[in-house]
């Protein structure tokens, strides 16, 4: 796999950050971006002009194109870094075929809202992808300080550990570490569900909630964590892993953190449509939210910040409200 290119599906930060990483080591990196215009200022001016603009890309080693058919084919990786809402539009008019004997890797935190499935379920379902070739590549990790090439860690998961352990080496680098895992629906549900929390947080802070309140909201959040991914697919795991509880630790307190500045103008009383017109970027814990409470009326289990969460967003209760008789169910 590591003399071979790999293709990157997306044009947001994290998928331009993702890019800067592999560009370390990988001599061959195709970048599919929707927009044409992107495509051709990224060509000319080596720079994603709407995130992460102060990077600078080696267009020796990348290839940007708009044609995702042809960014899917050249590679035998596929990254998918595209918001989750989004992904099906993205696919559109890929098959099965297309996706034959390929990696599929997902850096989406997010469910497909329609179909109720975490990425990798929807590969397998949608496109036939094996669960051998899928993978999960999860934080704690910020597109920010990946830019500034502050230290930051990845874990790369996949059924394969020997696949997971040959992207994980592309991706090393002075600034990034990685570690490998076999447990693709734990990571993939914890990082879909941290935005959640960090959505929870951010309400708190938006209310005037201290860091003292956040501190015990966090430490109940990593245990409903526990709860839905033990439920979901029970293994042997430990929640304390950077990739659940370190990932839930820097989207819930950073400041680069969308989910949590979503929530915090959801606390300080804008609308939830205003919200998101203010932000640049999609906040996937909006729509996973709203997944996750659905899914949980398979599984029943006690989610008391999640279902807070979701009255807020969806049923138009007061924060105010919904927040305060949540205290009193934390412990």
């Amino acid at each position: 796999m590591e003399n071979q290119s790999i293709s990157v599906i997306g044009g947001g930060s994290w998928a331009t950050a993702i890019v800067k990483i592999l560009s370390n080591n990988v001599d061959k990196i195709t970048w599919w971006v929707r927009s044409k215009e992107t495509a051709e200022f990224i060509s000319k001016y080596r720079h994603n002009p709407n995130y992460l603009s102060d990077v600078e890309f080696d267009l020796g080693k990348i290839r940007i194109t708009t044609d995702i058919r042809e960014a899917i084919r050249e590679s035998k990786t596929i990254i998918l870094a595209v918001p989750s809402a989004f992904l099906k539009d993205s696919l559109a008019g890929i098959k099965s075929d297309d996706f034959h004997g390929r990696s599929v890797f997902s850096a989406i935190k997010g469910i497909i809202p329609d179909d109720l499935l975490v990425v990798g379920d929807f590969l397998h379902k949608q496109f036939d992808v094996p669960i051998q070739n899928i993978g999960v590549i999860t934080g704690p990790c910020h597109a920010e300080e990946v830019a500034m090439e502050r230290l930051s860690y990845l874990t790369i998961a996949s059924p394969d550990t020997n696949t997971a352990d040959s992207l994980a080496r592309q991706m090393a680098c002075r600034y990034i570490k990685t570690t490998v895992s076999d447990d693709i629906y734990g990571t993939e549900y914890s990082a879909v569900l941290k935005n959640v929390f960090a959505i929870a947080g951010g309400i708190c802070h938006g209310l005037g909630y201290g860091d003292n309140y956040l501190a015990v909201l966090i430490s109940n959040a990593i245990q409903e964590i526990k709860r839905f991914v033990d439920a979901v697919h029970p293994i042997g795991r430990d929640i304390n892993d950077s990739a659940y509880l370190g990932d839930l630790l820097v989207t819930a307190y950073s400041s680069f953190s969308r989910n949590r500045m979503f929530g915090t103008m959801i606390g300080k009383g804008y609308s939830v449509k205003f919200a998101q017109l203010e932000m640049n970027m999609v906040a996937e814990g909006y729509y996973a939210t709203k997944c996750i409470h659905e899914l949980n009326k398979q599984y029943n289990v006690h989610m008391p910040i999640t279902s807070s969460v979701y009255r807020i967003l969806y049923e138009k209760m007061s924060p105010r409200m919904e927040i305060k008789l949540l205290s009193d169910q934390l412990k």
